[in-house]
C-alpha cells in the first residue's frame, strides 16, 4: 500500500502582540486540519507572535508569555494533526527564531534558524542567535526538514537536511511584498529542489503589519521544480495537500494553481491592504483626509474607501484664495463617486488671523515660502483637530516623488497616521488611478467605474499655495525626475552616472540635495506601504544630518 501525508497549509494572518488572538487562529486551522484527515498543520515564520517583532522579543516577559502560549496550543491541539508553528525561543541567554513541532500535547522538536537575515526592512542579527545546522524530524511515515525563511535562500541548510534523511522540505516565511518578489522566491526554492531531489513546501503568511504586507502566494514545487500547487497572492488560505511514496521518493499530488494578477493590481492590493490592517490592528473604524482635487488625495480616498468602506472614510476640502474652483469640483466630484462624506472647511480667517498675529515680527521681509506654507500647516492643524474630536486616523497624501525630495510641509500636509502612496512615484500614481477606474475587485469595498476623475489625472499637478502655481514651477517634470529618482534612490547610482547618460548637471545636482537634505521630514513621516525594495525607512536609512554630496 503506498505512504500517504496530508499537510494542511494555513496561510493566513497573524496581528503582532496578539499571542491569544494568534493562538486561536491556529486552533481554528488546527480544526480545519483534522477534519480533513491531515497529519501535520504547518503554520508561518513566528506566527505565535506575529511577525516583524522587531525589538518586542527581547523583553523576556513577552518571549516567556510567547513560548508559553505554544506550550497551551500543544496541550489544547494534543488529539488530532501534528502543529509546525514560527515563535521564539529563549535558552540561557540566546534567543532564538525558531519553528516548533507539536504532536499528542507536546513540543516534539524545534527547528532553530541558522541564517538571519540582515538587509531590507531585516534586522535579525541584532535580535536574534544563529542556531545550528539541523537534522529533519519525523511527523507519521515522513522525515520533514524545515529551513525557516531566509535558511531556503541558501544551500547550505536544505543539503545538510537531505544528507541527514530529510524526505521532504517545509519552508515557513514572514516574506514581505515588494514588486517582483514572487519570482526571487520561486527561482529560490526551484534551486533547493533541483539540489536536493527533494519536494518542498513554501509557507508564506498573509496581511499587512506597519509598512509591510505579506502577501501568501504559499505554493509546493515536487523534486526538480515542478509545480504541485499555488496557493493565491494576499487571501486567507486553508489548503490541503497530499503526499504519496513511490520508489523514487515523496511527491505532492497535483493540486489548485492560483493565477496572480498583474503587478498594478498587485501594488494597488497591497496598499488597500496595508491601510485595512493598520486601522484594524491599531484600532480605527474611520479615517478622514484633506481632499484637495489634485491626484494623490484622489487616489488615497479611493484606497481607504477600498479598505474600510465609503462611509468610513471623511474627505475635507479646506480652501484658501489660491484654491480654484475647478479643484473644489474636482474634490467634490471624486468623494461623490466614492460615496465618502465631504466637509468643505475654507481657511482664508484662520489664515487672516495668523498673518495679523506674524505682522510685527514679519515687517520688513518678502514674502515667500513661510507665508505658502501656514496654509499647509492650517490644514494639518484643522485636519487634527477633527481626527482628535472624531476618532478618525488622519491619512497623509504624499507620493514617494515628493517624499523623496521634500515638496511637501513638514507639520502640515504631512500630518497624519499612515500613507498610502508613500512608495509610489507620481508617475505610477497617475497609472494606478487609470489602473483603479478600469478595474474592480470584489475585494474592493468601494464602488466600481470612473472614481477619480478624468479631469484630475489629466490637470497639471499643483500645491495651489500661491497664484498659477505649478510643481514643474520648482521641480523638473515629474517623467524626468522619477527616472532620476529611481537611479539615485533605489539603484543608489552616483550624478556621475546619471550625467553620463544624458541628464542636466544642474538639475542633477538640485535633486541630489533636496533628496539629501530632506531626510529630517521623513525621519518624521508617516509610515506608508512597502512597494519597492527601497522603501523609505527600513530599507533606506540615512542620517539626517549629513554634509556630504557627490562632487
Amino acid at each position: 500500500m503506498t505512504a500517504r501525508f496530508r499537510l494542511t497549509l494555513a496561510q493566513i494572518n497573524p496581528t503582532v502582540g496578539d499571542l491569544d488572538g494568534n493562538a486561536a487562529l491556529a486552533r481554528e486551522a488546527h480544526g480545519a486540519a483534522r477534519e480533513a484527515g491531515a497529519d501535520m498543520l504547518a503554520l508561518p515564520e513566528m506566527f505565535i507572535t506575529g511577525y516583524q517583532v522587531q525589538d518586542m522579543v527581547q523583553k523576556p516577559a513577552f518571549t516567556t508569555a510567547a513560548m508559553d502560549a505554544i506550550e497551551r496550543l500543544a496541550r489544547d491541539c494534543a488529539d488530532g494533526p501534528a502543529i509546525g508553528i514560527g515563535g521564539p525561543y529563549a535558552y540561557g541567554t540566546e534567543l532564538y527564531n525558531a519553528y516548533w513541532i507539536l504532536e499528542g500535547g507536546a513540543v516534539k522538536a524545534r527547528v532553530l534558524k541558522h541564517w538571519l537575515p540582515n538587509y531590507n526592512v531585516f534586522d535579525e542579527k541584532r535580535i536574534f542567535s544563529a542556531g545550528p545546522l539541523s537534522g529533519p524530524y519525523s511527523v507519521g511515515p515522513l522525515r520533514i526538514g524545515t529551513p525557516i525563511c531566509e535558511d531556503a535562500w541558501h544551500e547550505d541548510v536544505a543539503e545538510t537536511l537531505a544528507e541527514s534523511g530529510a524526505q521532504m522540505l517545509l519552508v515557513p516565511n514572514g516574506s514581505p511584498y515588494f514588486r517582483g518578489k514572487f519570482d526571487i522566491r520561486m527561482s529560490h526554492m526551484v534551486a533547493r529542489t533541483v539540489e536536493t531531489g527533494l519536494p518542498l513546501v513554501y509557507l508564506n503568511m498573509t496581511g499587512g503589519q506597519d509598512d509591510q504586507v505579506f502577501d501568501g502566494g504559499s505554493f509546493v514545487l515536487n523534486p526538480h521544480g515542478a509545480l504541485a500547487m499555488q496557493l493565491p497572492l494576499f487571501e486567507d488560505t486553508v489548503a490541503h495537500v497530499d503526499f504519496e511514496e513511490s520508489p523514487e521518493g515523496w511527491q505532492a499530488v497535483p493540486g489548485e494553481r492560483a493565477v496572480f494578477p498583474d503587478v498594478w493590481e498587485q501594488d494597488y492590493r497591497v496598499m488597500v491592504t496595508a491601510l485595512r490592517d493598520y486601522c484594524v490592528k491599531s484600532g480605527f473604524e474611520r479615517v478622514l483626509l484633506g481632499m484637495s482635487g489634485g491626484v494623490d488625495s484622489a487616489l488615497v480616498a479611493a484606497i481607504a474607501a477600498d479598505a474600510l468602506g465609503p462611509s468610513n472614510v471623511r474627505c475635507v476640502m479646506l480652501p484658501s484664495e489660491f484654491t480654484s474652483q475647478s479643484s473644489l469640483d474636482h474634490a467634490a466630484e471624486a468623494a461623490r463617486a466614492l460615496g465618502c462624506h465631504i466637509d468643505n472647511l475654507p481657511i482664508e480667517g484662520p489664515r487672516a488671523a495668523i498673518t495679523e498675529a506674524l505682522a510685527p515680527l514679519f515687517e520688513g521681509h518678502p514674502e515667500g515660502l513661510a507665508e505658502e506654507n501656514v496654509q499647509s500647516r492650517l490644514r494639518g492643524l484643522l485636519l487634527m483637530a477633527l481626527s482628535n474630536k472624531f476618532g478618525e486616523m488622519l491619512l497623509t497624501t504624499g507620493n514617494k516623488s515628493e517624499v523623496a525630495v521634500g515638496y511637501a510641509t513638514i507639520y502640515g500636509d504631512m500630518a497624519g497616521g499612515y500613507n498610502p502612496i508613500k512608495d509610489l512615484y507620481k508617475t505610477r500614481v497617475f497609472e494606478t488611478c487609470r489602473w483603479r477606474n478600469a478595474n474592480h475587485r470584489d475585494w474592493m469595498k468601494g464602488p466600481g467605474g470612473e472614481v477619480i476623475p478624468a479631469a484630475i489625472i489629466d490637470k497639471p499637478p499643483s500645491a495651489e499655495l500661491r497664484a498659477d502655481q505649478k510643481d514643474e514651477d520648482s521641480l523638473p517634470p515629474y517623467a524626468v525626475l522619477d527616472a532620476v529618482l529611481e537611479a539615485l534612490i533605489d539603484r543608489e547610482e552616483s550624478v556621475a552616472e546619471l550625467i553620463a547618460a544624458g541628464h542636466d548637471p544642474d538639475m542633477l545636482r538640485k535633486v541630489e540635495h533636496l533628496i539629501l537634505s530632506s531626510e529630517y521630514k521623513r525621519f518624521q513621516s508617516a509610515p506608508g506601504a512597502r512597494l519597492t525594495p527601497r522603501a523609505f525607512w527600513l530599507d533606506r536609512r540615512y542620517p539626517i544630518v549629513n554634509r556630504w554630496r557627490e562632487s
